[in-house]
């Protein structure tokens, strides 16, 4: 039987995401119906020294210890 019939879907977890913020792009595009989504700033997190990614779709990203993707609160 081909992969296409087994495998239902191809979902993909933010924290699965390659730790690039072209990669980071790709998949907030893809999860946003195509719809394109862009980085409109970045800065330094005051507390923790992190790099912070304000994106176009409301949310901002950042990256931890072991260079995965997450949701800055």
């Amino acid at each position: 039987m081909s992969q296409a019939f087994v495998r239902e879907s191809e979902e993909q977890w933010l924290h699965e995401v390659q730790p690039t913020l072209n990669a980071l792009i790709v998949y907030l595009t893809r999860e946003n119906n195509g719809v394109r989504v862009y980085e409109q700033k970045s800065y330094i997190h005051p507390k923790h020294g992190r790099e912070v990614h304000q994106m176009s779709n409301g949310l901002a990203y950042s990256k931890d210890a072991e260079g995965r993707w997450y949701i800055e609160w």
